[in-house]
């Protein structure tokens, strides 16, 4: 497991302990090896909100980075949050993200295509898990605005594909170039 965050601000800090203690309890069956690092923000450099959150990320035997995420509601927002909650399903969702699997995480995804959409007119290609229901949708509004098309080819999970199916998606970037950019 690569550096893992977790950070409470206006609350006491005995909070981001408990959300260590929860997301560890759920990680640590799986491998020992985990750095949660902390923060506690106080005074005035915390801002005006009180919460807390957790941000996870592990790194894969080959490079990849997957990443997982959640914060406390904002009070009067939603039902209260427990920091144990909290820990252990954001600890649940990076188990997740890894099961899925492929290159980009599944909060990333839309990213990874925008920039192949964008890139230099000439074919690119990425392996994802699963598409996520926002990634459906992005590929909807990419078609709509640039014209593009993604070749999408289903791999489904094997001896070299562990996890989840995944997702190779294609295309042709269109070359985009900054007009602003001066040429030397």
């Amino acid at each position: 497991m690569k550096s893992n965050f977790r950070y409470s601000v206006r609350v006491s800090p005995q909070m981001a302990n408990r959300i260590v203690d929860s997301a560890r309890s759920i990680l640590n069956k799986f491998i020992p090896d985990i750095y949660i690092y902390t923060d506690h923000m106080k005074g005035v450099s915390s801002g005006k909100s009180p919460g807390f959150g957790l941000s996870l990320v592990a790194e894969t035997t080959n490079g990849t980075f997957l990443s997982a995420e959640l914060a406390s509601n904002p009070q009067g927002q939603g039902a209260a949050v427990l920091p144990e909650d909290l820990g252990r399903n954001c600890a649940k969702l990076l188990l997740e993200e890894i099961y899925r699997g492929g290159c980009v995480d599944s909060t990333n995804q839309s990213l990874a295509l925008l920039l192949m959409t964008l890139g230099q007119p000439d074919v690119s290609k990425v392996l994802l898990g699963p598409l996520s229901p926002y990634t459906i949708e992005f590929l909807r509004h990419l078609k709509s605005f640039f014209q593009i098309m993604f070749k999408i080819e289903t791999k489904p999970c094997g001896e070299e594909l562990k996890g989840g199916d995944k997702v190779l998606m294609t295309c042709v970037g269109i070359g985009f170039s900054n007009l602003s950019k001066t040429l030397k």
